[in-house]
């Protein structure tokens, strides 16, 4: 098949570049763990043999999460490194992340623990390991209505790590070299399966912590994205090979077809049981890797969005991209909705009632998350001039091949 080069446009340097379909896309891995959390608690993981082991996989939600981010924060790094620009400041990016996501956590696990009744004994100690999410680095289990803050805590040291990933990657002043950011994505992997195999038993003897819930077990899942972001800026830069690699891309029924068949063989005993008995080494591996593919099959359509096709008017719908705007604060508070909602309708765990408590924690958790991006998220992202990014030389403007027909914005 011979590839057809789209009109040039300009590399996008940013340090905030513009995908519009991933802003949507964060709503469907917020739905995916709201649904399979509505799922263990009604019970329906057990209740309907391959079909509630379907619905236990759809925690699928935070490995698409992670592929974002990896994809999201390390372009900038890598667009610049390949146009021999200075690398963004490092200082304006944390003080960025750090807004992103401290508010609204704060607020949610201080209503967790002010509010959930099996918290009222807590003390100091467990409030300050809580509200500096570590609790997966010394307990078992986090406090109640905050047991899905693991895969926060998992983002926040990746936030941290990525600009000495990203030093190892680009280096100092160099010119982008795809060779070095492959060994660095190799490493990562390499980590990731060591994890798996050894290395999360071997911390288990010195901590009390959840260790299968640390970054080590999911820097693929980051990889993915990285790697991804890769192959964006070298085909954008005119790279065929590369663009060959996004091709698939632009038919996003056949990627999200393929990464519903992953999802089937997730759902399998090949990727471990369903809830509360360990998987083997073996079986947690395999459902890392299995996810890794899926979420990168979900997010690569995103990337490649046109918005006149189907896909590209969907996920750039005004409603899907404000679902994605407030998906952060709908991921944070969507288990204290559903403790509530138990606790107003009286139903037991594990009792039933699936499909009513699904409708009552949906409709909740959007009513919190669009008050939470009002109240928290948009006055703290205003904050963000106080460390306003590096300023640099203007960059001329560089003709190049595009992989699709929109520059990203």
């Amino acid at each position: 098949m011979t590839t057809v080069a789209a009109a040039p446009v300009e590399l996008d340097t940013s340090t905030a570049p513009r995908f519009p379909a991933l802003d949507a896309l964060r709503a469907v891995g917020a739905l995916a763990v709201l649904t399979t959390h509505v799922a263990f608690w009604s019970g329906d993981y057990g209740r309907h043999g391959f079909w509630g082991t379907l619905l236990s996989r759809l925690d699928v939600g935070v490995a698409v999460f992670f592929v974002l981010s990896g994809f999201l924060l390390s372009r900038p790094y890598l667009a610049r490194a390949a146009v021999a620009l200075p690398r963004p400041s490092t200082r304006s990016y944390l003080w960025r992340r750090l807004l992103r996501i401290t508010p609204v956590y704060v607020v949610a696990a201080v209503l967790a623990l002010l509010l959930i009744e099996d918290n009222a004994d807590l003390g100091v100690g467990a409030w300050v390991t809580t509200l500096l999410m570590g609790n997966t680095f010394v307990d078992p289990l986090p406090p109640d209505g905050l047991t899905h803050m693991w895969s926060l805590a998992v983002e926040v040291c990746f936030y941290l790590l990525l600009p000495l990933l990203m030093l190892a990657a680009t280096g100092r002043g160099r010119r982008l070299s795809t060779p070095r950011v492959v060994a660095v994505l190799a490493a990562m992997s390499a980590v990731t399966v060591w994890w798996h195999l050894h290395g999360a038993d071997w911390a288990d003897t010195w901590t009390g912590g959840a260790t299968g819930q640390w970054l080590p077990g999911y820097l693929t899942w980051f990889a993915a994205g990285i790697g991804l972001a890769l192959v964006h800026v070298l085909a954008t830069r005119g790279g065929v090979t590369a663009a060959r690699l996004l091709a698939p891309g632009r038919q996003a029924g056949a990627c999200w077809a393929l990464a519903g068949g992953l999802l089937l063989v997730a759902a399998t005993p090949l990727a471990g049981p369903t809830v509360l008995v360990a998987p083997t080494t073996t079986e947690s591996l395999t459902k890392n890797l299995l996810y890794t593919a899926i979420g990168l099959l979900l997010v690569l359509p995103g990337v490649m969005a046109d918005e006149r096709s189907g896909f590209g008017r969907a996920f750039g719908h005004p409603v899907a991209r404000r679902l994605g705007l407030v998906s952060y604060s709908l991921f944070a508070f969507h288990l204290l909705v559903l403790h509530g909602v138990m606790a107003v309708m009286d139903w037991p765990i594990f009792g039933g009632h699936g499909p009513q408590i699904l409708v009552l924690a949906l409709v909740g958790s959007l009513v919190a998350a669009e008050v939470g991006y009002r109240l928290l998220e948009v006055p703290a992202m205003r904050l963000k001039r106080l460390v306003p990014p590096r300023r640099t030389r203007a960059e001329p403007t560089e003709a190049t091949t595009a992989t699709n027909g929109t520059s990203a914005r």
